[in-house]
């Protein structure tokens, strides 16, 4: 694919097919996306893609996930092995026998049968650490002497597949601009340099002007027909041979395009190019011929293109070679990321004595196996060096300091007193290091800063945070912003709207040659007369006309962008819709807990308990531990650690009964007991006392939310007297949310909060923060918060927008484009209604299905550079598809030749084809200068 109207072409393709829906197709990725109604579809549209005139591949056939569901984990894994080193067909033999030997924990799905292709596929459940991966490849290498090299098997992934994609092209284009760079040497010194530089009289040059062979064609013109072929039937074909097959494609039997669209919408830039090239190259041929109808004089004629065929062909594959060069490199930083993983692992053994050869992964050199280590004070360890691909759920693996872990993994020690350092920056964009500790999850991809840690891996094969930020990146760039599509609608008219535009310049000059408006002083060629005069101006329109710029300015500029969010820790999950309502929005509404405020580490800070309650304190904290204990909201977190931390005497619960958003009840062997917010109490006919309400009103002026904990000694669970005690839980305000509230104040973007809170805490959190209490919305549950959303995007307040700002965006509506920006715990509802759902990762939880972004890291700071990258790409979107604009409305007139009556000034073709040419590679240059991007100072 070259420019937009090939997307359009397979998009129109596959769509035809019944059964096959949302059809997303990439031109910087050279990929496609489309829902299918059921497997046998996929190579229908494989070969409807081929039919199209281009290679397909099918990655992968895989069934929809529900939004906001994780299939079950299997305990088996399936996994592809390639057996190297076979050289007969008794060497799979071998292999089976022994893979068989291993008994029925391994389970062949697709046996090896040759040794031509020594791929085989097996499922095996692992049991670290006395059979894993690593006790099947042993197994298969020292089954034949020398031992097989067995690797593990796996197709290349999109971005490998790309990027193969990406270099064939370069090589190919490449090769044939070499091959005319070498030509045009000589094209030059003889259609330039002695044609025009070097002074009549000149021996050289007389003797090329001199007639050759027949009539009065010239040594001259015959040796550029000689060189030009060539450029024509190779260098050129390249055009020539997608351009025929579009037009076969186009008017292929049972093709459900209606003939008229045929002729309205057709071509793409091969097709222009094409024409441009052949028009010139026969036209030339038949100046040719008719001088060689001529009588022979002093000098032969030289008036053709074949010149200009060569150079323009030169211009077209440089620009060429640039603009697929340079749209490799936007995809850079999501290659960069994948990157980072590492490609050797340290595995600690621990020696005892059921230590087997099994636990030696392949390839292991007893004498580079490391000195022993201590692993837990009591047994030595040894370090064997392998693969990360040999890893399994379980296993001990060493990083030491500067390195990556291999896996993602919960830290096991050396030692229960050590604290760590990790570098997180290049997942979540956190600059500062982290500190961990025993317990805490490190992630591939982070860099170990401090002294050797030892980790137990609990996320390998595609399910890593690494992994998990790659596919959400990935994903992004198929979302398109609605500018690109103007560039859809305006590059499907393009190639017959350019093609009609040539044929009228052709034919608008000859009439006004033949009849006359035209002096004759115009006419400056010997041969041909207006007709090839007036072809030049035809050929020029073909030439400089270039969609390329147009198709490009908004993917490869978003494309970048991407890439640069995810450097910062924001990933796109929206892609180039997500970003372009970003920089459009009016009002952003903030959750409170987790979100304004720290919501990871709350605390109980006060507590009171009603002297008549019929059970105990050390009761009442147990049950207030069982009750919290079912739920994973930071209040019930900071409940559950208080509780069990002050006396707490177990107690056992059951039949649990939860009110979304307001509390929970159960029965216990004394009564009964419910939790949690007054609203819950007063649902069960509780009335809360005066003095009690004093001291809750307190709390809450201060910013704490209160938990209330009712009791019954009976089993009816409808039935409480009063409240047994009340509890209020402190959760610090965030440090930076003050100042992030103030940047958004100050560029017009109003600030809302939205909690489930009581009004008084909620109005205190919003007061520490700058909110206005007018803009506090409290009391809402989960499933209202999508309702308080929509009631802000139609009534909220605007930010009065430029005409830059809405060019190529939706057409403005008089409602409010409104942010969300939520934890994800319970904020699913409200992500999905607003315009840019906006939540806030955990590290391990980015696959957040609600959400246009996702910042992975809790500080609120991200929200600015977020609000400041979509604005200037934005910015670079707009500035890229303006420029290719007015590139296009500049050059097709200037080509027609209308400034040639001021000063007989005309766009050659040869010169037109460099300005296409530089058209392109000038709007991918913009888009790479992204890449410069500095994010604002934070406050």
């Amino acid at each position: 694919m070259t420019c937009a109207t090939c997307t359009n072409t397979i998009t129109r393709g596959l769509s035809e097919i019944d059964g096959v829906s949302d059809v997303v197709v990439s031109l910087l990725e050279s990929s496609a996306v489309a829902v299918i109604d059921r497997k046998e579809l996929a190579d229908v549209a494989f070969d409807s893609i081929e039919d199209c005139g281009f290679e397909a591949h099918i990655m992968s056939v895989d069934p929809i996930v529900t939004s906001g569901h994780r299939p079950a984990v299997e305990k088996s894994r399936i996994i592809s092995l390639r057996v190297g080193g076979m050289f007969s067909k008794h060497c799979p033999i071998k292999a089976m026998a022994a893979l068989e030997a291993l008994g029925s924990r391994v389970v062949v799905t697709t046996p090896l049968t040759s040794h031509t292709d020594p791929v085989v596929t097996l499922s095996y459940e692992p049991d670290p650490p006395s059979f894993t991966i690593r006790t099947i490849i042993a197994a298969l290498e020292s089954s034949n002497s020398p031992p097989f090299e067995v690797t593990i098997h796996r197709p290349p992934s999109l971005e490998e597949r790309a990027r193969a994609m990406h270099a064939r092209e370069q090589r190919h284009l490449l090769f044939r601009t070499l091959f005319t760079v070498i030509v045009a040497i000589p094209t030059f010194i003889i259609g330039i340099v002695f044609m025009s530089l070097v002074k009549e009289g000149n021996a050289s040059k007389d003797y090329l002007m001199a007639p050759m062979w027949t009539g009065n064609t010239s040594r001259s013109t015959w040796a550029l027909f000689f060189l030009a072929l060539p450029v024509m039937f190779y260098s050129a074909g390249l055009f020539h041979r997608r351009s025929i097959k579009e037009i076969r494609v186009l008017w292929k039997k049972g093709s459900k395009t209606p003939i008229y669209q045929r002729f309205i919408r057709f071509g793409s830039m091969n097709l222009l190019v094409s024409t441009g090239v052949t028009v010139a190259f026969f036209a030339s041929v038949g100046l040719l011929a008719l001088s060689a109808q001529q009588p022979p004089q002093t000098k032969g004629d030289t008036t053709t293109y074949f010149d200009s065929v060569v150079f323009l062909t030169m211009f077209l594959l440089a620009g060429r070679y640039l603009e697929a060069y340079s749209k490799a490199r936007t995809s850079d930083a999501i290659t960069a990321l994948a990157g980072l993983r590492p490609v050797e692992a340290q595995l600690v053994v621990t020696r005892s004595p059921r230590d087997s050869v099994s636990e030696k992964p392949a390839n292991y050199d007893p004498e580079k196996a490391e000195s022993d280590t201590d692993l837990d004070g009591s047994l030595g360890t040894r370090i064997l060096k392998t693969t990360p691909d040999f890893l399994e759920v379980g296993d001990i693996v060493r990083c030491n300091t500067g390195s990556t872990p291999p896996a993602d993994g919960i830290i096991v020690g050396p030692s229960q007193k050590s604290a760590f350092t990790f570098d997180e920056s290049m997942l979540t964009g956190e600059s500062m290091p982290v500190s961990k500790g025993l317990g805490d999850k490190v992630f591939l991809g982070s860099i170990n800063r401090g002294q050797s840690v030892h980790i137990r891996v609990d996320t390998i094969g595609g399910g890593t945070m690494l992994d998990n930020i790659v596919a959400v990146v990935r994903e992004g760039s198929t979302r398109r912003a609605p500018i690109e599509r103007i560039a859809d609608v305006i590059t499907s008219y393009f190639v017959p709207v350019i093609t009609l535009l040539a044929i009228l310049t052709w034919i608008l000059w000859l009439i006004l040659a033949y009849t006359g408006v035209l002096p004759a002083s115009y006419l400056d060629i010997e041969i041909g007369g207006w007709a090839v005069w007036s072809l030049e101006f035809a050929i020029a329109v073909f030439v400089v006309a270039c969609p390329c710029g147009i198709a490009l300015a908004a993917p490869t500029a978003l494309l970048v962008g991407s890439g640069l969010a995810a450097k910062f820790g924001i990933l796109a999950r929206g892609g180039g819709e997500a970003f372009q309502e970003m920089e459009r929005v009016d009002v952003v509404v903030f959750d409170k807990t987790g979100t304004l405020t720290v919501g990871e580490e709350p605390r109980v800070s006060d507590c009171e308990f009603n002297p008549d309650a019929p059970w105990k304190k050390e009761v009442l904290l147990g049950i207030a531990t069982e009750l919290e204990s079912a739920s994973s909201h930071p209040l019930a977190i900071a409940m559950h650690h208080f509780c069990a931390s002050n006396g707490a005497i177990e107690q056992s619960g059951s039949s649990f009964e939860e009110t979304a958003g307001l509390g929970i009840g159960a029965k216990f062997e004394a009564g009964a007991a419910i939790i949690g917010s007054q609203a819950f109490m007063e649902k069960h006919g509780i009335v809360v006392d005066e003095s009690t309400s004093e001291l809750v009103q307190t709390w809450k002026s201060e910013a704490k939310s209160v938990v209330f904990l009712a009791v019954s000694d009976t089993a009816d669970s409808d039935r409480f007297s009063a409240v047994a005690a009340v509890f209020a839980v402190t959760d610090p305000i965030r440090d930076e949310a003050p100042a992030i509230i103030s940047w958004f104040a100050k560029q017009g973007v109003s600030t809302w909060m939205i909690s489930g809170d009581n009004i008084t805490t909620a109005s205190a959190v919003a007061k520490m923060v700058g909110i206005p209490d007018s803009n506090v919305i409290a009391g809402v549950l989960p499933h209202e918060k999508g309702e308080k959303i929509q009631m802000l995007q139609a009534s909220g307040p605007k930010r009065p927008q430029s005409f830059w700002r809405s060019f190529g965006g939706r057409p403005r509506t008089p409602r409010s484009i409104v942010a969300m920006v939520g934890d994800g715990i319970n904020d699913a509802v409200a992500l999905t209604v607003a315009d840019v759902g906006i939540a806030i990762g955990s590290g391990s939880d980015v696959a957040i299905s609600s959400a246009s972004f996702i910042l992975l890291s809790s500080d609120l700071r991200a929200l600015i550079t977020l609000c400041d990258l979509s604005r200037s790409i934005m910015k670079r979107v707009r500035l890229n598809f303006i420029w290719a604009i007015i590139y296009n409305l500049a050059a097709l007139p200037i080509s027609a030749g209308a400034i040639y009556p001021a000063g007989h000034i005309r766009l050659d073709p040869v010169w037109a084809s460099l300005a296409m040419a530089l058209s392109s590679v000038s709007v991918v240059s913009s888009s790479l200068a992204l890449k410069l991007y500095r994010a604002p100072k934070l406050p």
